[in-house]
């Protein structure tokens, strides 16, 4: 492979210019030097060396100090105790795998990835699923997602996930009530949405830097594997700029990449426990 003889900065350099216009015809690729064909062994090489280090970049953190920090950031927001993430989804168009496949397309009619996403108060990530089929509503991606296996089989004493209507309610993620009717319950609500926005700007701010997957330039031309390597790529690059510095929030918001606005029955959670956690919440924090 020729992409042997070009150096990791420029493979790189190569890569970021992808990323950033979605387009391999970049002002990136003719001031390196590289043909278009090059550029994109280039993507490939630094696309499977991001992917696989994102667990060193994208994870819940472990040690209590900043666990507690992190609940204490979010309480800062609006006023919401205990929470350790906000989770939400968004799709990002891909090409069709083939004619016959149709769990690829979305409600829209779309082919799509749906990713399942969690972030920090500052919309650093700290779960990314990027390979779910764009046929999967938000709460079938939850229900097999590897998030839910995590939260089932660890302990979170006092913490949970914020989610919108799209999921069920559980001990560990908290979720809007359907029709607030005391004050407290408003409170509530109007608490976890401001809280809850976080994720949505994170996924503007991505979606605006890494304009590959915003479909300005159409949809990611990969299989599904490859589509959902480069989304992960691009949110490991999207923590590693925030660990540096680069302030989340700066970038316009601009482009195409759909937010997952589901038509969906309101779900009203038939766990007991889950129902008890949040009502506890609601008279402990907001009565």
């Amino acid at each position: 492979q020729r992409s042997r003889a070009i150096s990791p900065e420029t493979q790189i350099l190569a890569a970021l210019g992808f990323y950033t216009s979605g387009s391999f015809q970049t002002r990136m690729g003719d001031a390196i030097g590289i043909s278009q064909a090059s550029m994109s062994r280039c993507v490939a090489n630094v696309t499977e060396a991001l992917v696989e280090r994102a667990s060193q970049f994208i994870h819940f953190p472990k040690d209590e100090a900043t666990v507690q920090t992190l609940k204490e950031d979010f309480y800062g927001l609006a006023g919401m105790p205990g929470v350790l993430g906000v989770v939400d989804c968004t799709h990002v168009a891909i090409k069709a795998p083939n004619a016959e496949d149709l769990s690829y397309v979305n409600r829209k009619g779309l082919h799509s990835l749906n990713c399942l996403m969690v972030c920090d108060s500052r919309g650093v990530l700290l779960s990314a699923e990027t390979h779910w089929p764009g046929s999967l509503p938000d709460c079938a991606v939850l229900e097999q997602a590897a998030l839910t296996s995590q939260f089932e089989t660890e302990l979170h004493k006092d913490g949970w996930l914020l989610g919108d209507s799209s999921f069920l309610l559980r001990t560990w993620l908290m979720t809007p009530l359907h029709i607030p009717e005391t004050p407290a319950e408003y409170r509530y609500n109007m608490a976890h949405s401001a809280t809850h926005n976080v994720i949505e700007r994170t996924f503007r701010t991505i979606r605006s830097r890494f304009r590959c997957l915003d479909g300005s330039k159409g949809t990611l031309q990969y299989s599904p594997e490859k589509s959902s390597h480069i989304i992960l790529a691009c949110c490991v690059l999207h923590n590693i700029s925030l660990q540096h510095g680069l302030d989340v929030w700066s970038a316009p918001a601009t482009g195409h990449m759909e937010q997952s606005e589901e038509e969906y029955e309101q779900m009203e959670s038939v766990d007991s426990e889950a129902c008890r956690v949040r009502q506890e919440l609601l008279l402990t924090h907001f009565s």
